[in-house]
C-alpha cells in the first residue's frame, strides 16, 4: 500500500524504503527499472532533532574548519570558552606530572627576590652605611631612654604619614639619633624625608623642594576660569593649609571635571615650572580622587 493513501499517518524511512521497493516501474521495452538510489526522507521528529541539536552550544564538527557555522554570537563565546577549559585542562594534566614543580618554582622566584634585595642593599650602604643587610638593627644601639623616645615620636609620626609603618618609622628615626642627631633635629629631618617620598601626598607648599616629574597632591579647589587653550578642558588654583598651586587639566588626559570648593586627591601631577613658579598638570596617567563626592550621610 503506498504511503499517499496513509493520511495522517508518519513514514518512517524503513518503511519508505520498503514500498519503494514494491513500486515496480518497466520501460518502453518491458523490462524492469531497477532504481539503485532509493531517496530516503527524514521523519518529522529526525528534522526537528537535527535542527536542535546544530544549536546546540556545544554541538561542533571535530574535522572540520566550520564548526561555529550557524551559531550566534552568545553560542560561539561558549564553544570557544570550553575549549579553551579544555586546552588548559589538558595543559595542566601534562604539567601535573613534574611533581612539585610549583613548588620549585616559587622557591626559585623568592631566592631570586631576597638576591635582589640584598644587592640592592648593599649598594645603599655606599650612601648610608646603616642601610648594609650585615649591620645590625640601629635600634639595639640605642639606650632605653632613647629607645623609648624613639617609639614615642614615632608613633606621632605614623599619624600623621600615609602609607609607613610605625617599624619603618622607629628604624629611620633611629638610624638618624645613632649619627649623632638630637632626637628633636632627627625628628624634624626623618618627617621631612619621609613626608617627601615619592608617592606620598605632598603638602602644597614643598611641591617646588621636591626633585620629583610626578607628584602626589591634595587639596580644595579654590578657583576655575576660563582656559586661554582649546586643548585644555580645566586651569585653576588648588590650595590647603601649606600652600596653592596652580592646576591645568589637559582633554586629551579624559580626566574627570572638578568644581570650585570641591576636595580632591591627584596622584601622578605632572610638576611644572613657568615664570619661576611651579604648577602641576593632569595627564592620561594621572588618577584623580573625591574624597567627599557622593556621601550618603550628606545627601
Amino acid at each position: 500500500m503506498s504511503s499517499k493513501n496513509r493520511f495522517g499517518n508518519e513514514v518512517s524511512v524503513d518503511e519508505q524504503a520498503f514500498e519503494k521497493h514494491e513500486e515496480v516501474e518497466y520501460d518502453e521495452d518491458g523490462f524492469e527499472v531497477v532504481d539503485e538510489t532509493p531517496e530516503f526522507r527524514a521523519t518529522v521528529e529526525m528534522e526537528v532533532q537535527a535542527k536542535v541539536d546544530s544549536n546546540h552550544p556545544d554541538a561542533r564538527v571535530q574535522d572540520g574548519p566550520d564548526h561555529m557555522v550557524g551559531k550566534t554570537l552568545e553560542e560561539e563565546e561558549k564553544i570557544k570558552a570550553r575549549e579553551a577549559e579544555l586546552e588548559h585542562i589538558s595543559t595542566q594534566s601534562i604539567l601535573g606530572k613534574q611533581v612539585g614543580r610549583e613548588a620549585r618554582t616559587r622557591t626559585v622566584a623568592a631566592t631570586h627576590s631576597a638576591e635582589r634585595r640584598e644587592t640592592f642593599e648593599k649598594r645603599r650602604a655606599s650612601v648610608n652605611p646603616l642601610a648594609h643587610p650585615d649591620e645590625p638593627d640601629p635600634r639595639e644601639k640605642l639606650e632605653r631612654t632613647q629607645l623609648a623616645a624613639v617609639n614615642k615620636q614615632s608613633m606621632r609620626m605614623v599619624e600623621k604619614l600615609d602609607g609607613w609603618s610605625r617599624a619603618a618609622v622607629s628604624r629611620r628615626l633611629a638610624e638618624a639619633v645613632v649619627t649623632g642627631m638630637d632626637m628633636m633635629s632627627a625628628v624634624v629631618s626623618v618627617f621631612e624625608e619621609l613626608q617627601t617620598a615619592p608617592g606620598q601626598m605632598l603638602p602644597l607648599g614643598k611641591i617646588e623642594d621636591v626633585d620629583q616629574y610626578e607628584v602626589c597632591i591634595q587639596g580644595t579647589v579654590t578657583q576655575l576660569w576660563e582656559p586661554s587653550n582649546s586643548a585644555i578642558q580645566q586651569v585653576g588654583l588648588i590650595e590647603d593649609e601649606t600652600g596653592r598651586t596652580k592646576f591645568t587639566v589637559w582633554k586629551k588626559s579624559n580626566q574627570p571635571l572638578v568644581d570650585e570648593g570641591e576636595r580632591v586627591q591627584i596622584h601622578g601631577a605632572a610638576r611644572n615650572w613657568y615664570e619661576g613658579r611651579v604648577s602641576v598638570a593632569l595627564t592620561g596617567w594621572s588618577i584623580v580622587h573625591f574624597p567627599e563626592r557622593g556621601r550618603w550621610w550628606e545627601a
